[in-house]
């Protein structure tokens, strides 16, 4: 018997050495880009087509590119729009996303355009029909168009990227306030109510659903698909975060840091969501199970707002105060390395172990018989 239990605490020597240790998990890294113009407001920020990442500058009327190794681009709008008085203006910058024409589209908060930028830096900008002025967010719906939040007249816009032809739909609740907006995995576009504390589902015909949150003045913020097929979205005014189901279910999850003010959210390649806290000065991480953890940005008041995916697996944010772009490593472990090739050494134990257990096993056999 001792014979066995020898050749059981072998066996488990031999596997460890075969196997090797555990890789141990990677720590976050922040990492941070200034943007060239000097006045702060770097906004939105969303993942382009050529493989860069694509912004909004709010207070500099310009949309700005940089690629995964920091180099930064910007571009200046040059269309205005004319207000009573004569004033002329090209407006400041709010939401941004790839379209399904190999562009980027964004909008406007004090103009009302709708904005296309090829990814050489050519503008166009569309009007929209009913001012006054207030988009907020912008996103491609599962039918080629774009589709859009209209704040100060609570609508949702659409807009053809071949014909340019804009429609817009007047929400039920008066005065809502929608902001944010993604496509859902059902086929329609889900959006947050920001005044309206409600979440949004409208279908690609128009037809407006609407579920009410149990938390009063949570004034819901941005809005993502998970890796769990709910609907995730920031709670600015609850600090909390907040998920739904394709069906209305809500659960909320308070984040560790009051008056922390989330405001962006995207679902990471960690199978987890991420989300930027304005008032918190930091990147939130949450589990659909609702753990969360939090990254603190160095310096004071860096006001993190919009948050992507960039092409290298990393997260990419925008910081409105100190006009920065940061990045930060998702921390996932590293793929496991293979087994490394046993030593002579290891072989001559791993032979030895099967002899010591045949023998302990004729021997085991042998005093059986004879009992």
């Amino acid at each position: 018997m001792n014979r066995i239990i020898q050749f059981c605490a072998t066996i488990s020597v031999a596997i460890s050495l075969l196997i090797g240790a555990p890789s141990p998990t990677m720590a976050q890294t922040i990492t941070r880009y200034s943007v060239p113009s000097a006045i702060a407001g770097v906004y939105d920020i969303t993942a382009g087509p050529d493989g860069a990442l694509w912004f909004t500058h709010y207070n500099g009327s310009r949309i700005g590119r940089i690629d995964t190794s920091g180099a930064i681009t910007e571009f200046t709008m040059t269309a205005t729009v004319a207000f009573p008085g004569g004033i002329l203006s090209t407006g400041r910058p709010r939401g941004i996303a790839a379209g399904p024409d190999g562009a980027l589209w964004f909008v406007v908060s004090d103009a009302w355009l709708v904005n296309r930028i090829t990814t050489a830096g050519v503008i166009t900008a569309y009007t929209l029909p009913s001012p006054p002025y207030g988009a907020e967010s912008i996103v491609a719906g599962p039918d080629g168009a774009l589709w859009f939040t209209l704040s100060s007249t609570n609508r949702i816009g659409r807009i053809d990227p071949t014909t340019q032809a804009i429609t817009e739909f007047p929400l039920p609740t008066l005065n809502s306030f929608p902001m944010g907006i993604v496509e859902g995995p059902d086929g329609a576009l889900w959006f947050t109510q920001y005044n309206g504390n409600r979440i949004g589902r409208i279908t690609t015909s128009g037809v407006v659903t609407q579920y009410a949150l149990p938390t009063a003045g949570s004034q819901p913020r941005n809005i993502t698909v998970g890796p769990d097929g709910a609907l995730w979205f920031t709670q600015y005014g609850a600090n909390r975060i907040g998920r739904i189901t394709t069906s209305g279910v809500v659960t909320e999850f308070a984040t560790p840091t009051i008056g922390s003010q989330p405001y962006d959210i995207v679902a990471g390649p960690d199978g987890a969501l991420w989300f930027t806290e304005y008032n918190g000065n930091s990147i939130g991480r949450i589990t659909t199970g609702g753990v969360i953890t939090e990254y603190s940005l160095s310096g004071f008041s860096r006001e993190p707002q919009g948050i992507t995916v960039g092409s290298d697996g990393a997260l990419w944010f925008t910081e409105f105060n100190s006009n920065s772009i940061g990045r930060i490593t998702t921390g996932a472990p590293p793929p496991p390395p293979p087994p490394p090739i046993p030593t002579l050494s290891e072989w001559a134990m791993i032979l030895l172990t099967l002899l010591l257990a045949g023998g302990a096993a004729i021997h085991l056999q042998r005093r059986r018989q004879s009992a």
